[in-house]
């Protein structure tokens, strides 16, 4: 139990150093090993170059006090060495600057022949980004339900017609058999009838030959 609590205290103490650590920035010593000297090892615009510098980040200047100071100057003042009208003087030997903001600062050497053999430095300070914000949970969004349309009977075009409907429309029984069959008992009477009347006709011519 107890080694427990010992790993949740030493874990919390590890965050907050890092807090503090990144809310007071870094401290680069210029000029490294050489400090601010008049002829460095290594230039100081290229120290710069491969530096990268944020907000609350410290510059640190070591040099012996009273031989030379560092002057944070304008951009004008700069590049002509002007030592006459510094924003701010830093004189103590050991000076330190913090960066209070992003953009570019400007140091040169308080002793103007120093500054014109390049004993000077711009230094840029990146721009703070605000920290991302979290992730949003996704949520589809459903369209609305349009109304359905109701449904029609399907038109029925003239060639899909039903086999009872193309067949036309239903006719009445032909008569013509019973007229035919009347017709032929008709002629059935008409012929018997001559013949009868042949044969009455043919019996009286013969009985009157006989008489006479």
């Amino acid at each position: 139990m107890g080694s427990k609590r010992f790993s949740g205290s030493l874990f919390v103490m590890l965050v907050l150093g890092f807090l503090l650590g990144v809310s007071r920035g870094y401290k680069f010593y210029v000029g490294g090993r050489d400090g601010w000297a008049t002829n460095p090892s290594e230039r100081y615009s290229h120290w710069a170059e491969r530096n990268r510098f944020q907000v609350n980040d410290t510059l640190f200047f070591k040099y012996k006090k009273g031989s030379d100071s560092v002057l944070i100057v304008s951009k004008d003042d700069y590049y002509s060495c002007n030592t006459k009208n510094p924003i701010k003087s830093l004189t103590d030997g050991d000076s330190s600057f913090i960066f209070d903001r992003s953009g570019p600062f400007f140091f040169i050497s308080g002793n103007a022949d120093d500054c014109n053999k390049g004993k000077k430095l711009i230094i840029v300070v990146m721009a703070v980004r605000p920290k991302p914000l979290p992730p949003t949970p996704y949520s589809p969004i459903t369209p609305a339900s349009s109304p359905q349309p109701t449904s029609s009977p399907p038109a029925v075009s003239p060639d899909a017609r039903s086999p009872s409907d193309s067949a036309g429309p239903a006719q009445a029984p032909s008569t013509n058999s019973k007229s035919g069959s009347s017709g032929l008992t008709a002629g059935s009477l008409s012929v018997g009838l001559v013949l009868g009347a042949s044969i009455g006709v043919s019996f009286i011519l013969g009985g009157f030959l006989r008489v006479v």
